[in-house]
């Protein structure tokens, strides 16, 4: 079986991304919904290929997958900094339409997915940090 990496989807209401590690073997990458990071997890890549449609898992394509697991970490996490500021604007956001009772307008839910890129952006950035071995930069509790 060969997969396309890196490759995402949602797993049992988890992001799951497939990617290759330099000696080739495919690497899984499941986000912990306590901590709102990426830890390594193998045990989902026989079952995330070999998905049917009527499965709890489903294929992401790259937006998809930011958009998912952003929401997910807003909605699981709270903390303190830029990021949790970021949610409480989109959560600010769905609040005000419904006290409004209407949906998200075109306009707000293309703002939202912009702030969720960059959320995003940020978490990568502060893993990449703590993988160079510097202190965290943000505290996370879950909900």
């Amino acid at each position: 079986m060969t997969a396309k990496t890196p490759d995402y989807f949602l797993h049992f209401g988890r992001t799951f991304k497939l990617d290759t590690a330099p000696d080739g073997q495919w690497i899984g990458y499941l986000l912990n919904w306590s901590t709102g990071e990426f830890e390594i997890d193998n045990d989902p890549i026989m079952a995330v290929l070999s998905a049917t449609s009527t499965s709890d898992i489903s294929r992401l394509d790259k937006d998809e997958f930011v958009q998912e697991t952003e929401g997910i970490r807003a909605y699981h996490l709270r903390g303190d900094g830029p990021i949790f500021a970021l949610y409480d604007t989109i959560h600010t956001l769905f609040a005000q339409a419904e006290a409004e009772n209407r949906k998200i307008t075109d306009e707000e839910l293309a703002l939202i997915k912009s702030i969720r890129r960059r959320t995003f952006a940020m978490w990568e950035a502060e893993a990449a940090r703590r993988a160079a071995g510097e202190q965290p930069s943000l505290s996370v509790t879950r909900r």
